[in-house]
């Protein structure tokens, strides 16, 4: 393969990136419009439109009205923006707890939530200490070993978390990993009981982890809060006091959200 011919391959995917956005643009500014006009506007084929809009209609991102033919786009765009939106408020939200908790604890705090099957950080504060717990926005965490994994399952609704659990994959990381769903279910009232999720060395070797759940104004938990710390520097006999610190920044941010109660009664 030659050098033009490899660059006019890297640049296809791009052109087509570019010409869906420009269809979902010009959808955008109209109620619904149709092939001639969208090959007009966007100088563009009316096969090539009619490519993309098919394949836009099975992604569920566009829809064609039956009698017109003319097509429009459906709420899926406003729903992705609006989860982005959601995410965005929650981060900023949180903000002013996990400060409050990096600088009591000075150890790594994260903010999640559930993402299929696993966890992903959306927000973190890095450890004061040199040594802390490794992590980065954006990464993603199994459910069954961590404590935020357990703080946002323990508290959702069974159909959601027998949606989540049905994908789930129980590796045993660590001697104390939970290996099964029937334990992890008994973890999860666990987790309820004492108000917190608790990963004592599950995951990641020497790391133990406390989190809870943040809840909205449906009283549903959208994200958790967590708190990492290596195991040399966690003072068991302050079990406790961690539990209570965590807690109380984990209502501040539900009742920030429109929580009526913390945690809901939920089983």
């Amino acid at each position: 393969m030659n050098e033009d011919h490899r660059i006019s391959k890297e640049i296809e995917p791009v052109a087509a990136v570019l010409k869906v956005f420009g269809l979902l643009a010009a959808l955008g500014e109209r109620k619904d419009t149709s092939i001639s006009e969208l090959s007009i506007r966007l100088a563009m084929p009316k096969a090539t439109v009619y490519r993309f809009l098919q394949t836009m209609i099975s992604l569920g991102v566009v829809r064609q009205e039956v009698e017109s033919e003319r097509y429009s786009l459906t709420m899926r765009l406003f729903e992705l923006g609006a989860n982005v939106l959601q995410h965005l408020d929650l981060i900023e939200m949180a903000k002013p707890q996990m400060q409050m908790l990096s600088e009591k604890t000075s150890e790594t705090i994260h903010l999640g939530v559930l993402a299929d099957s696993e966890v992903i950080y959306i927000n973190k504060v890095d450890a004061k200490h040199n040594l802390g717990m490794y992590s980065r926005v954006g990464k993603r965490a199994p459910i069954h070993v961590t404590a935020l994994g357990k703080a946002l399952l323990a508290w959702e609704a069974p159909e959601r978390r027998d949606i989540a659990m049905a994908g789930m994959i129980y590796t045993r990381f660590r001697k104390n990993s939970v290996v099964g769903p029937e334990q992890f279910l008994e973890e999860l009232e666990r987790t309820r009981q004492r108000k917190y999720g608790l990963d004592n060395e599950e995951f990641e070797e020497h790391i133990i982890c406390i989190s809870v759940p943040i809840f909205d104004h449906w009283n549903s938990v959208v994200a958790g809060l967590s708190v990492s710390f290596p195991e040399f520097r966690f003072d068991r006999s302050r079990m406790d006091e961690y539990a209570l610190m965590i807690i109380a920044a984990g209502r501040a941010v539900s009742l920030d959200l429109g929580c009526s109660a913390y945690p809901p009664d939920r089983q």
